[in-house]
């Protein structure tokens, strides 16, 4: 999966289309992230005990690594990713500007 926890995104598709965010989670075995503020639904909570109020809470849900892009730190545009070995290292890389993405 090319897209890690603290990665900045862009989802390009869905409700949120246009909008950014950094990766909270990454589910690489349903090939899905969770993104701060994004996709939000909201759960209905029942009380736990007697006499509390049950209420409703707003969560971020995955979203399909499909439906968001990279967005590169240094150039600040969304851009798909290049691998590099190096020294044994793994390195991605930004398409449009070559720099190396942490």
């Amino acid at each position: 999966m090319k897209i890690k926890k603290g990665d900045k995104v862009q989802i390009i598709s869905g409700k949120d289309k246009g909008k950014k965010g950094v990766v909270l989670r990454a589910v690489p075995s349903r090939e899905k992230v969770v993104v701060e503020g994004l996709n939000i639904v909201k759960k209905n909570s029942r009380p736990k005990k007697e006499g509390e109020k049950g209420q409703r809470i707003e969560i971020p849900v995955p979203i399909q690594i499909s439906n968001v892009m990279l967005v590169c730190p240094k150039c600040d545009k969304t851009t798909r990713i290049e691998y590099k070995l190096t020294n044994n290292k793994k390195l991605r890389i930004c398409k449009k500007c070559k720099e190396e993405i942490q």
